[in-house]
């Protein structure tokens, strides 16, 4: 989610995972600031060490230094690393 951001249900990633939903894929959503174990059904990790063991990708908005150790995971659409 965006810096300073705190609008959950307004985010763009929303789409990706209700098309990779539908494809069976099993997924989990790393938010640290979520006090609840679900979201949309999804379950809620908000260890990034126990997140990134059990990703095989990871789908993110934007690209940050937290996830540099595991870059091959990442897919993202951040090209430049910049907003």
């Amino acid at each position: 989610m965006k810096s300073g951001s705190d609008n959950f249900r307004a985010s763009a990633i929303q789409g990706v995972m209700d098309r990779l939903e539908n494809k069976d894929v099993g997924l989990v959503i790393y938010e640290p600031t979520l006090e609840e174990e679900e979201f949309a059904g999804f379950k809620v990790i908000t260890d990034l060490a126990d997140f990134k063991n059990m990703s095989d990708l990871i789908v993110a908005n934007r690209m940050n230094q937290e996830l540099e150790d595991v870059e091959e995971k990442v897919y993202t659409r951040d090209l430049y690393r910049r907003d």
